[in-house]
Order: structure tokens, then C-alpha cells, then sequence
């Protein structure tokens, strides 16, 4: 609709440039023919047929001055009017090709102004997403490669009878196994909650908040037990229209990543309710994030430097479904950092209504 518009205000503005061109040619050759005629007739130089051939020749004369004058200004004013056409096209081209054009210069106004910014915001986005999708791939390739590689070495190996089979061999292949199968059930959870169809599959129903965040906590109790000294709990009572597996699983990444990571004895959770937002904060000191990359920890398979080396074995993904997750609630999630303190927070509206439209 919007394209539309904006093409339909474009060929109105086309119309509008012929019909003044036109109007100057017939103001411009009428207006030349009668003071030609009055000049004749006043200075008495020619009279009857004579008049009438006298000005015929001067409107044709007259006439193709006016058809080349005009027509110029008519082919420099749409060639500039054109010119951002030709290049979004040539753009599209691109796009179609496979190519990422560059930006397109703004040299106009009005219509095509914003035409051509909207479309370089589109390529903007395309670019990316194409530049996540390909740091994606890479990612995936590097998580399966290692359980891949070290399944081949074993059956290698075992193949030609460089080593023998023996339940601890046949467990080790195992675990791989599954640790590519949770991989893939990790990325296609990912892929459920980011497609814009959740609703279809995942139903949203009416829940009481606390009782969830309640249930998680009570899951990780003993966990929590070895891993802090002294843990602080306040949970307000609020209702929501939300879907329990997805958000019990948003608790879950989140303690878990908790436990993975952390360095501190004290543990604060704090569920408070407000007049239009529920939310929900983690506080405790992990491993160092730098503020400035905070927002990253959120995106598909980022994991800090340091983490490739400690206890933690996930792919990268627990806090990336948490946030597809909350944003198909219409909440936000996010952390605030000094670097080492950490407060992880989430913020469910009351007014969730709208979450089943």
C-alpha cells in the first residue's frame, strides 16, 4: 500500500509537469501569434490572404521554437525525475542476483526521497541478516564439528581394529551423539519461537507468574544450594496471558546460565510487580562481560572467550530462545553489568491481551 502511494503520488506529479508543459507551449505560441498579428495589422505591412500566410509561417516557425524549448526543460526535468527510478531498479536487479548494491545517493526530494531511503534501509537489513545467517552457519558448523569429528575418530579407530569396543568407548559415542541431537533441538526450539506461527503451535493461556518463577527456582534448589551461600527471593503475585512450557524454559536458560557462570556466594531474585509491567531481575557476580557487549549475550551463539574452557558445555543458544521467547510475549529482556555484578532482567506487561492477536 505504502509503495503504492508513494508511485501513484509520483505519476500524479508526472501528469502535473505534461499538463504545465502543454499549457506553456499553447500559452507561449498563442500568445506570440496575436501580438505578431497585432503588430502586422497596426503597422498596415500586409492585409487579407497575405496576413493570414504571414502568420501561419510564424506559428509554425513559433510553434516548433516553443516544441524544442519546452521539450528540453520537459527531458532534463524527467530524466531527473527518473534518474533514482533507474537506480533502484539496478538495485532490485542486484538484490535479485544475489548481490548486497550499495547505498543509493539521496539527490531528491519529496516521494522518491523517501522511496530511496526506505530502500536503502531494506538493503541495510538484508545485508544483516545475511551476514547473521552466514555467522550462524559458521557457528553451527563449528558446535557439530567437534562431536562429529570425534564420533569418525572412534569408529575409525574401530574399524580397523585400532582399538576394541567397550562400554566406556560405546558411552563416550553416546554422549556425542546427544550432545549433536540436543544442538539441533536447541536451534530448532530457537527457530519456533522466531517464526512469527507460535501462536499456532504454542497456545496462550492465562497464568499465574509467580507460580512459575516459584517452580523453577524449587527445581534448582539443590544446585542453587551448592552454588551460593546465601540467597535472597521476593516474588510479588501477578497474572498473565502467556504460555507455561516457554516461559518456565526462560527460567530455566536463565538460572542455568547463572550457575554456569558464576563467581559470587549471593544470589538476589526479585519478581515486582508494577502498574503495567511485571518485572523480574537476577542479580549476581559471574564471569566478566564487558558493558559494552552486553546486549550480545542474547544473540545465537555467542558465548564469552573465557567460557570455552570452563564447566559449561551449552551451544551458545539458552539465552537467545529466552529472548524469542519474552519477545512473543511482547516483554524485553536484557542484562545490566558493571562487568562482574550482573542483573539479568525480564518485564512481562499485565496487559497481555494483545499477545493472542
Amino acid at each position: 500500500m505504502w509503495l503504492s502511494r508513494k508511485l501513484s503520488n509520483l505519476l500524479s506529479r508526472l501528469v502535473a509537469l505534461n499538463s504545465i508543459v502543454i499549457v506553456f507551449v499553447i500559452l507561449l505560441a498563442g500568445i506570440s501569434v496575436k501580438d505578431y498579428a497585432c503588430f502586422l495589422v497596426n503597422s498596415e505591412q500586409v492585409i487579407g490572404k497575405e496576413l493570414v500566410d504571414t502568420l501561419n509561417n510564424f506559428l509554425w516557425k513559433i510553434g516548433l521554437f516553443s516544441f524544442v524549448i519546452v521539450g528540453l526543460f520537459h527531458y532534463i526535468t524527467v530524466k531527473k525525475i527518473i534518474a533514482p527510478i533507474k537506480g533502484l531498479s539496478d538495485a532490485a536487479k542486484e538484490i535479485k542476483e544475489g548481490k548486497t548494491p550499495n547505498k543509493i545517493e539521496v539527490n531528491t526530494t519529496g516521494e522518491i526521497k523517501e522511496l530511496i531511503e526506505s530502500f536503502n534501509s531494506m538493503t541495510t537489513t538484508l545485508k544483516s541478516v545475511q551476514e547473521r545467517r552466514d555467522e550462524m552457519l559458521r557457528d553451527i558448523a563449528h558446535e557439530l564439528r567437534t562431536p562429529l569429528t570425534n564420533i569418525n575418530g572412534y569408529l575409525e579407530a574401530l574399524q580397523n581394529n585400532v582399538i576394541d569396543g567397550n562400554p566406556a568407548l560405546f558411552g563416550s559415542l553416546l554422549e556425542e551423539s546427544r550432545r549433536i541431537t540436543r544442538i539441533v533441538e536447541l536451534i530448532t526450539e530457537l527457530n519456533s519461537w522466531s517464526n512469527g506461527h507460535y501462536f499456532i503451535e504454542k497456545q496462550f493461556h492465562p497464568l499465574k507468574i509467580n507460580n512459575l518463577l516459584e517452580e523453577s527456582i524449587l527445581s534448582f534448589q539443590l544446585k542453587l544450594n551448592e552454588e551460593f551461600k546465601e540467597i535472597n527471593i521476593h516474588i510479588d503475585e501477578a497474572d498473565i496471558v502467556g504460555n507455561q512450557d516457554g516461559i518456565t524454559q526462560v527460567f530455566t536458560n536463565i538460572l542455568q546460565n547463572i550457575i554456569d557462570y558464576n563467581l559470587g556466594d549471593s544470589l538476589t531474585i526479585n519478581a515486582i510487580k508494577n502498574k503495567k509491567t511485571y518485572t523480574i531481575t537476577f542479580l549476581h557476580e559471574g564471569q566478566y562481560i564487558h558493558p559494552d557487549k552486553k546486549k550480545l549475550i542474547f544473540e545465537r551463539f555467542y558465548r564469552l572467550e573465557q567460557s570455552r574452557s570452563t564447566k559449561t558445555e551449552g551451544a551458545g543458544l539458552g539465552l537467545a530462545i529466552a529472548k524469542g521467547i519474552i519477545s512473543a510475549h511482547q516483554g524485553r529482556i536484557g542484562l545490566n553489568t558493571d562487568g562482574n555484578n550482573h542483573s539479568f532482567w525480564i518485564e512481562f506487561p499485565l496487559e497481555t491481551d494483545k499477545c493472542q492477536s
